[in-house]
């Protein structure tokens, strides 16, 4: 079953960007809460493999604690973004204390790009953002964070819906390690059937 973004928040949130609809042939993957070192290197040697480009929306703790692992994502010439240091959710929170943790998180990730932990984001700390960010969510979204799936379930939440512009949401983090490991490569591969091009994201 597909999983789309709730009509209601794509309505509130109008500069933020869920697809590409003008992209011919570009497909745009993207992974939230790494770089982690017993699953992030795994990512890119099988993007490698597919000569595939993506966008790694990076945790500014695990950037501090990993900064070679960060490096080496962009070195292999993926795309990086900002996913807040401490992986806060923004609902009830003080937008003050928000926005200071996205920023701190940027002084270490230096991109325009952000995705808003578990997208939640309230409409000021948004408006806010808006001014120094460029808000990338989602078309498509694995759950693999979702234990109770398995990794084949992951991948058939993505594959029946491949299209151009779309961009696909994985997650680089050990939590999400086990479906990872057995959904991506057959994303890759219905991606690839499809005559698609995984590009990063630039704006």
């Amino acid at each position: 079953m597909r999983i789309k973004p709730p009509k209601i928040i794509r309505k509130l949130y109008p500069s933020f960007i869920w697809n590409f609809p003008d992209e011919k042939d570009g497909i745009f993957l993207t992974f939230d809460d790494g770089p982690r070192p017993e699953v992030t290197p795994w990512v890119l040697d099988l993007l490698d493999k597919y000569n595939a480009k993506a966008t790694f929306f990076c945790i500014g703790k695990n950037v501090e604690m990993f900064p070679e692992l960060f490096e080496e994502v962009k070195r292999r010439g993926h795309a990086v973004g900002n996913h807040s240091y401490s992986h806060v959710k923004g609902w009830g929170m003080q937008t003050g204390d928000y926005v200071r943790d996205i920023d701190i998180a940027g002084d270490m990730i230096k991109s325009n790009l952000f995705r808003p932990p578990y997208a939640r984001i309230g409409t000021n700390q948004a408006r806010v953002l808006n001014e120094r960010y460029r808000t990338i969510m989602w078309s498509i979204i694995s759950r693999d964070y979702n234990r109770s799936l398995s990794g084949d379930a992951c991948a058939r939440n993505v594959i029946p819906y491949l299209e151009p512009g779309a961009i696909i949401v994985f997650h680089d983090s050990i939590k999400c390690a086990q479906n990872l490991f057995i959904a991506l490569p057959q994303v890759l591969e219905a991606i690839k059937a499809k005559g698609l091009v995984c590009k990063r994201i630039e704006l």
